[in-house]
């Protein structure tokens, strides 16, 4: 049965063409999760799935139409996991490049799935440091970051996991990674794989990437010059207090 979920917009045709190269080449099962394009969703639904309100209190920046698109994007993605009935998912966005054994590395957390409901299978920074490391198969091992990567390019997650999120996730005020970031506000454990089998792959998109957007977001909306940067201090420094605070309890472990 299928347990990889690719999540895909209707545009990104070579994005597409290229996830079918790849996962058909690796022998892996998977199916396409039409994306949600956050420009054509209309006023009253982003009212009810976006609180700006905490936005504003809580949030480094506003988010911008893709990234909302993208957070119910990955709800949809986890719908079909909980539909599935399987013990876990793996969610991928199109934009992956395979780099290591990715059957392996699913094989491997689909009998693994004792103490963590959701799995990176990426991370920007190479040397993230790892709590509880220990082999998960030949090549990779499997550990809890300290600081969970703001990356949702590709992660397996518990079907349990799925749905919870799936409750309590709407209205959302981040960034569907940054929301991984402060896994202690839905008791999720989040683990690791080093070194990961995905990196990133295929950029262009037919709409933009949400960093162009949010880039031409920032330039079109007058912003009070002081504001932005204390926002961004006053998120970062939030950030750092409530994780150590959570380590500290043992959360997410």
């Amino acid at each position: 049965m299928r347990q990889v979920f690719v999540i895909n917009l209707d545009k990104d045709t070579a994005r597409l063409a290229a996830c079918v190269a790849m996962l058909d080449s690796a022998g892996i099962e998977w199916q396409r999760i039409p994306a949600v394009n956050g420009r054509s969703l209309p006023p009253e639904v982003l009212n009810n799935v976006y609180d700006t309100d905490a936005n504003f209190r809580r949030a480094k920046h506003p988010l911008v139409l893709p990234e909302i698109g993208c957070y119910l994007s990955h709800m949809r993605a986890w719908e079909a996991i909980v539909e599935s009935e399987l013990p876990i998912g793996v969610v991928l966005e199109d934009d992956f490049s395979v780099t290591g054994d990715l059957a392996a590395v699913i094989d491997a957390l689909a009998h693994d799935h004792k103490n963590w409901d959701v799995t990176k299978l990426f991370s920007f920074k190479p040397d993230v440091r790892l709590m509880r490391r220990r082999k998960l198969s030949n090549a990779t091992q499997i550990g809890i970051p300290y600081r969970v990567p703001s990356t949702t390019l590709g992660y397996a997650i518990t079907r349990d996991a799925a749905m919870r999120l799936l409750e309590c996730s709407t209205p959302f005020f981040r960034p569907i990674d940054e929301d991984h970031k402060f896994f202690w506000e839905k008791d999720l454990r989040v683990a690791l794989v080093q070194p990961p089998p995905l990196k990133v792959g295929l950029q262009e998109s037919a709409d933009g990437t949400v960093g162009d957007v949010r880039k031409l977001n920032v330039q079109n909306v007058r912003v009070n010059g002081i504001l932005r940067p204390l926002r961004g201090l006053r998120y970062s420094l939030g950030y750092q207090l409530r994780l150590h605070c959570a380590r500290m309890m043992g959360l997410g472990i």
